[in-house]
């Protein structure tokens, strides 16, 4: 019996102050809360930044985290078969270079996979695009010819450059899932968290001080008029309160002076310039390359156009 009166008494104890909070809740959202303590301004305004930086890293994050789907510029209209999808472009070439006809050529371009899959970003549907004419325009070349088509010649530089671009996008995406979107979802679920659990615990601690506020008020009581254990317990409320304010104040300052999130940002920058800039000296290149060819094609155009 002893026990269970025990057991009661600690299930009480817990009961009760969930159900006074929940109790001034109701009033409070009904209007009918005679008075309801209000929180330091500054702490409002702790609040206020802490609600900006979570939907900060909300919305960020919803965007960026594309960056974990490998085929998120892949164009949605390509089909492409598991032969297509095999070896990757630089392999297929080299086999291709190694081809004395049409059949081996053939075979070349639909080997097994050696390895995984290759990637499906844009930039590789481009190269196997490119390589699949490169090698049609060259199978359909009369034979005996020893000029090689020019577009042909043009389509296997722009594959192999195509795919060097999607290697680097790949690098880029890597790079910005482990400098980026590791460091911003950690401090939305754990740092922003922890504020929001902080805030919580001051929210019960107001309802609990105001309800012990209004319990000593029923009836129309004035301050001078409450009994000794409810001055006791309205003390015991504000301290409590005071306390809770004080180490959601120390959490949410930590949480809005750590400088980690505006370091991943850099981190996300760096990450695309690199990209961008390693992209932008692969595509000059072949820009390059293939000008020359094209320039060799318009001379043979125009010296053919003379005779």
């Amino acid at each position: 019996m002893d026990k269970l009166r025990a057991f009661t008494t600690q299930v009480s104890s817990s009961v009760t102050p969930f159900a006074s909070q929940t109790q001034q809740w109701i009033k409070e959202k009904t209007g009918n809360a005679s008075e309801k303590t209000e929180l330091p301004h500054d702490y409002v305004e702790l609040e206020t930044r802490v609600e900006a930086l979570k939907a900060t890293h909300q919305k960020l994050l919803a965007a960026t985290s594309q960056f974990s789907n490998e085929a998120y510029d892949y164009p949605p209209n390509i089909r492409e078969s598991f032969q297509d999808l095999g070896k990757s472009i630089g392999d297929k070439v080299n086999l291709l270079s190694k081809a004395s006809s049409a059949t081996e050529a053939q075979a070349a371009l639909t080997a097994p996979p050696s390895t995984k899959p290759q990637p499906k970003t844009f930039a590789h549907a481009i190269a196997r695009a490119a390589l699949y004419g490169s090698q049609n325009l060259a199978s359909a070349t009369p034979q005996g010819s020893t000029t090689p088509d020019p577009l042909s010649q043009g389509l296997e530089k722009l594959a192999l450059a195509e795919e060097k671009v999607g290697e680097a996008r790949l690098d880029q995406d890597e790079k910005i899932q482990q400098r980026f979107l590791a460091g911003w979802t950690t401090t939305l679920n754990q740092s922003l968290k922890s504020a929001d659990k902080a805030r919580t615990a001051v929210t019960n601690a107001r309802l609990q001080l105001d309800a012990a506020k209004g319990r000593a008020a029923a009836g129309g009581r004035h301050e001078e008029s409450y009994t000794e254990p409810q001055r006791r317990a309205i003390e015991q409320a504000e301290d409590a309160f005071v306390e809770r304010v004080d180490e959601a104040t120390s959490v949410m300052r930590n949480v809005l002076d750590t400088p980690e999130p505006l370091r991943n940002i850099a981190e996300l920058v760096r990450a695309q310039a690199e990209f961008h800039a390693k992209a932008g000296e692969i595509l000059e290149e072949v820009s390059r390359s293939i000008g020359e060819v094209q320039m060799e094609q318009e001379s043979s155009y125009r010296s053919a156009r003379a005779q």
